[in-house]
């Protein structure tokens, strides 16, 4: 049972590494013109996140990646990314090789985009954070690739959310390790644990709700000093437009599981304070 259990553990670490070259690499895949340098620059990220993957997922100690033991929360996050950078790249597609895939795409972005596109809205701001003379083409470009991004991100929270109203997560998962699933987090750092558990919790959820409308306000602040933001060329304007999508969904879903484990640990808490009373109301004399 050790060595298929070692085999089982290879197995999903390689599995797991090989996913993320695909992800960073689908753009360079999937558009045409790549030059060399553009192929080798992602190759090489390419290869240190699969080392860090193995590493991390190889290792029995944790490291950076957190909730590494807790299916299905990073599984979840990581097809989120996939999903949204997939359509994106389909979508950039469809302007040198349209098809019947990229064209329904484009449609529904593009519905997607103009629905979303009102006053103070995340996909408003995006628009207004491009520099004066961008042609109306990659305008719309741009409006579409937020809607379908941020239209991902919504049903990836949405997603989380029911899978762990029905699978109960993180208890499902057995015995919760916090060395392990939240490395970054130091137990002993003072403090009562479920309080900084909830704050933690509270700032995350906060962060997320305010990251897609800080950014493009940041960046076009930023742009006085630095230059102005340039989304023409077709990696950037996908990797741009999906971080911008995916890190905030990604914190509501750490602070939405942060509040988890503390109710968990609370309810824990609570149980084993219950059989003590017990035990010690029906101890004898």
């Amino acid at each position: 049972m050790g060595q298929k259990a070692v085999i089982s553990r290879l197995t999903g670490t390689l599995a797991r590494a090989f996913l993320v070259i695909l992800l960073i690499a689908l753009p360079s895949l999937m558009l045409p013109g790549v030059n060399s340098d553009a192929a080798q620059i992602v190759a090489l990220v390419g290869i240190f996140a699969a080392a860090l993957v193995i590493f991390e997922y190889a290792s029995t100690y944790p490291g950076l990646v957190e909730f590494r033991d807790a299916p299905p929360f990073n599984r979840i996050r990581f097809a989120s990314l996939f999903v949204t950078v997939l359509l994106l790249t389909l979508l950039v597609r469809g302007a040198y090789a349209p098809s019947t895939l990229t064209n329904l795409i484009a449609a529904v972005g593009t519905l997607i985009g103009h629905a979303i596109d009102f006053p103070y809205s995340p996909v408003r701001l995006v628009v207004l954070m491009l520099p004066p003379g961008t042609s109306t083409e990659n305008i719309a470009l741009v409006r579409t690739s937020a809607g379908i991004a941020y239209l991902v991100s919504l049903l990836t929270l949405a997603i989380f959310l029911i899978i762990l109203r029905i699978q109960g997560w993180p208890k499902q998962t057995g015995a919760f390790n916090v060395w392990v699933n939240l490395p970054t987090f130091d137990p002993t750092a003072g403090g009562d644990v479920v309080d900084r558990l909830e704050r933690d919790a509270r700032f995350n959820i906060a962060l997320g709700f305010l990251l897609p409308f800080l950014t493009p306000a940041v960046i076009k602040a930023a742009a006085a000093t630095f230059g102005s933001v340039s989304l023409m060329n077709p990696q950037t304007l996908i990797w741009t437009v999906a971080a911008w999508a995916f890190l905030p969904a990604s914190l509501f879903m750490r602070g939405i599981a942060m509040g988890r484990i503390a109710a968990m640990i609370e309810h824990k808490r609570k149980l084993n304070g219950d059989q003590a009373e017990r035990e010690s109301t029906f101890a004898p004399a």
